[in-house]
């Protein structure tokens, strides 16, 4: 079975229906939907062995709508709701993907020690500990490529950077997410791809 082919878990089934109470089955996303590419991305989570925790953050990533995507399914002042969901931590992770303020953020990544990252809702600093870190980005690393392997356009504008950041972190992320990623440039030799700019703003 593939990612693409993937079922979510029965244990988040009761996360999909809350997501598709808020419409998220309705929002247009490369690949369908914005709920066909949140479930895809759970799934992959799931098949690179992330805890369950990381899991249901995937899924939920884009619930407060995230610096590469506009639209939210909640507000900030309805985290509380999305904790009872979820649990804590994964709502914490929700909440550290959709802040993070890209532009800031990435160039920091796999180059500063402790990088900081910038919340762009508060416009504070913070140093998440290697634990939420190494979540964050192998959240990232599911999101883009899904989203490049529906979106061809944004795979060519944004994709060498985001492979570029991935390689800097290599050491953080999950050993089959690197694969995921190795695999998808090895299919990809001899086509001609462009140098690429920054990889703020791809999909969610």
């Amino acid at each position: 079975m593939t990612s693409a082919d993937h079922r979510s878990a029965p244990a988040w089934s009761h996360v999909e229906e809350f997501l598709r109470s808020h419409e998220a089955d309705r929002i247009p996303h490369p690949g369908g939907t914005l709920l066909a590419h949140l479930t895809r991305v759970a799934a992959l989570l799931a098949d690179w062995g992330t805890d369950s925790a990381v899991q249901a953050a995937g899924l939920c990533h884009a619930a407060y709508g995230t610096d590469g995507f506009d639209g939210a399914l909640l507000g900030l002042d309805e985290r509380d709701t999305l904790a009872g969901l979820v649990g804590e931590r994964a709502e914490a992770l929700v909440y550290l993907y959709a802040s993070c303020g890209r532009a800031a953020v990435y160039p920091r990544l796999g180059r500063d020690e402790e990088p900081l990252f910038h919340d762009r809702f508060t416009g504070a600093d913070h140093a998440p500990p290697e634990e939420d870190l190494r979540a964050f980005l192998a959240i990232t690393a599911a999101n883009e490529l899904d989203v490049f392997a529906h979106d061809a356009a944004l795979a060519a504008r944004h994709e060498p950077a985001l492979y570029r950041l991935l390689r800097r972190t290599r050491p953080l992320l999950p050993p089959a997410a690197w694969q995921a990623w190795q695999d998808r440039q090895i299919g990809q030799v001899g086509q001609p791809r462009p140098t690429g700019t920054s990889p703020s703003t791809n999909g969610t």
